[in-house]
């Protein structure tokens, strides 16, 4: 089966350095996953106002209220069928402070958006477009666009105003032989929120059972 970047990528995906095509080639009926390990050089986040907002994210598994330096990582990718049939991959990401944070996150293509959608957090809340290109380097770059919030009945585009715009570059370092990642969170009027770089490894063990504690607790059929 294609996986979601293949599928939104195309022919652009064989552009992709081989390490990358490797990591974002993953599809639910390969029976393996992706699993990272590395140390962020920094966590950080933006002016005193921006704690309140990243502590309220973090109690549903959304961003990371601490900042700090050589911080662990873990990224979990696991791809597997939602309970709608719908090819799905985990992005679960583990930061090491003195009490681990967890930014969770599960991606989907949706046909009738034309992209990737990212469901944040523990509870899919919130909808989010994704814009994926490839660099001149062969790096993957994701943009976040349109966001939108789902509960029970109530579903509504979320206003820039309150939003932050997530851009997330990967790429491979040959010389290292590790992956790069750098992410920053800006919000259009109030500036940078949130962000964090460094580097990981990677290892593709067989997986037949996708562990619960990287799916939401619910699943969201709109997107």
């Amino acid at each position: 089966m294609t996986s979601l970047f293949q599928r939104v990528l195309g022919r652009d995906f064989d552009r992709l350095h081989p390490e990358l095509r490797r990591r974002f080639g993953i599809g639910s009926a390969d029976g393996v996953a992706c699993i990272g390990t590395g140390s962020m050089d920094r966590v950080w986040h933006g002016r005193g106002f921006t704690r309140p907002f990243l502590a309220l994210g973090a109690t549903r598994n959304i961003l990371v209220p601490e900042e700090g330096t050589d911080v662990g990582f873990t990224i979990e990718n696991y791809a597997y069928l939602d309970s709608f049939g719908r090819e799905s991959v985990s992005f679960a990401r583990t930061f090491r402070f003195a009490v681990p944070r967890r930014w969770n996150a599960t991606m989907i293509y949706s046909p009738e958006r034309g992209t990737v959608v990212d469901y944040l957090g523990s509870h899919q809340h919130l909808a989010v477009d994704l814009r994926v290109s490839v660099d001149e380097r062969g790096g993957l770059l994701i943009r976040s666009g349109q966001q939108r919030f789902h509960e029970g009945p109530l579903t509504f585009r979320v206003p820039r105003i309150v939003t932050g715009t997530a851009e997330v570059r990967e790429s491979f370092d040959d010389e290292l032989g590790r992956f790069r990642i750098e992410v920053a969170v800006t919000n259009h009027r109030f500036g940078p929120l949130f962000g964090y770089h460094g580097t990981f490894s990677a290892r593709y063990p067989e997986c037949r059972d996708v562990p619960e504690r990287v799916k939401p607790v619910r699943e969201q059929a709109r997107t």
